[in-house]
This record gives structure tokens, C-alpha cells and sequence, in this order.
């Protein structure tokens, strides 16, 4: 009776510990499913590419168009009086490859510096302006222009300071630090003495006068 009995028992501890084990299986939640991908951002195919930084030896191979200069009087000076230089420059734009990358580089002008060929140079942050389109009277002086103190033939120049930036297809100008420089050639003044009197005659009149 006695081994019965404990036989019995072992029997019902059997069916509860099973039933306790069917329990926690079907209390464990399924594990969920992932989430479905419509990109190919989030199937973990992909590579961050970045753009390189570009420095000044990086755009050796881009070249803004030199600057053009003029002058008035045209080709002429007065000792002693303003002459007035002129440069032009503008935007440019130019598409090539950086670094194996597709890229378009900009330069903007942004400072000139006059050689007015006889050892005196000025930077100036404007290309300068004739004297007519700045309201002013001739010989007047401007931001641009020179009074040379000698006689003679001055080859003057222009570099023109350019700021360049790069776009690798975003939109987005990347500046790059330094200045790319483009100079004219060589545009020349004569300059000369120009001596007055007062005369009662003019030189049709009197061609033999002074000063003529």
C-alpha cells in the first residue's frame, strides 16, 4: 500500500511540472518578424562616401581667364595728374574631376592689386570705374587710379584675386581657402608733361606762340 501510494504521487507531480512547462511555451512571445525595407539604405549594402577637402595644389588644373585693363585718358597720362586704370573681371565657372570626383569650381573675384609699373602698387577690393560712369570730372582721382611724377612709358598690370569654391553635385559651394591669382598683361601709358600759358592768340592764329 505503502509503494502504491508513492507511486500515485509521483505520477500527479509528472503531469503538473509538464503542465507548468506547456505554460511558460506558450506564454514566450514569437520573436518579430523585421521590419520590411523598401531602400537600399537600411539592407546594410551600401558605403558613406564623403568629398575630399580641396585645397589651391588641387585646383592647379583649373585656370581663370586673365583679367582685361584699360585706362583714361586711353594709352595716356599727365605728370602730375590722376590717370585712371580700369580692370574687368566677372565670375567663371568650370566643370572637371577632383580627386576621381565629378566636381564644378567657381572663382569669384575678390580683390585686384594695380602694378602701375613704375614701383608703386595698390590693392583695391573694387576693379575701378570710368570717370564718367562715377559722375566725376576728368584728372579727378579715384579708388583705382595713379599720378605718376615722371615722364616716360609705364607698363601697368592688373591681378586680379580670385576665391574659388568647389560643388561636387549638391548644390552646396564648398569654399576653399587662399586666393587663385590671374594677371593681364602688359598695358601701357604714356606719360607726359603738359606745360599752359596764357596766350592772347591761339595757334591757328599765331602758330609761331608759345606752346605751339
Amino acid at each position: 500500500m505503502t509503494i502504491g501510494a508513492s507511486s500515485g504521487h509521483g505520477s500527479n507531480g509528472g503531469e503538473a511540472s509538464r503542465g507548468r512547462s506547456d505554460h511558460a511555451r506558450a506564454a514566450t512571445p514569437a520573436p518579430a518578424e523585421p521590419e520590411k525595407c523598401a531602400t537600399a539604405i537600411c539592407r546594410g549594402n551600401y558605403a558613406v562616401v564623403t568629398v575630399p577637402d580641396v585645397t589651391l595644389a588641387d585646383l592647379a588644373s583649373f585656370t581663370p581667364a586673365r583679367p582685361a585693363l584699360t585706362g583714361e585718358p586711353r594709352g595716356v597720362g599727365v605728370v602730375g595728374l590722376p590717370t585712371n586704370l580700369v580692370a574687368s573681371a566677372s565670375e567663371q565657372r568650370m566643370s572637371g574631376r577632383i580627386l576621381d570626383f565629378d566636381v564644378t569650381v567657381r572663382f569669384v573675384p575678390a580683390g585686384f592689386v594695380f602694378d602701375y609699373g613704375d614701383g608703386s602698387t595698390r590693392r583695391s577690393s573694387t576693379a575701378g570705374v570710368s570717370w564718367s560712369r562715377a559722375g566725376q570730372a576728368s584728372f579727378t582721382p579715384t579708388a583705382t587710379s595713379h599720378v605718376y611724377t615722371k615722364p616716360g612709358t609705364y607698363a601697368v598690370r592688373v591681378t586680379v584675386l580670385y576665391a574659388p569654391s568647389v560643388d561636387f553635385g549638391s548644390g552646396v559651394w564648398r569654399p576653399v581657402d587662399g586666393y587663385v591669382r590671374a594677371t593681364s598683361g602688359g598695358y601701357d601709358v604714356r606719360v607726359v608733361e603738359v606745360h599752359t600759358a596764357l596766350v592772347d592768340r591761339t595757334c591757328l592764329e599765331n602758330p609761331s606762340g608759345p606752346g605751339c
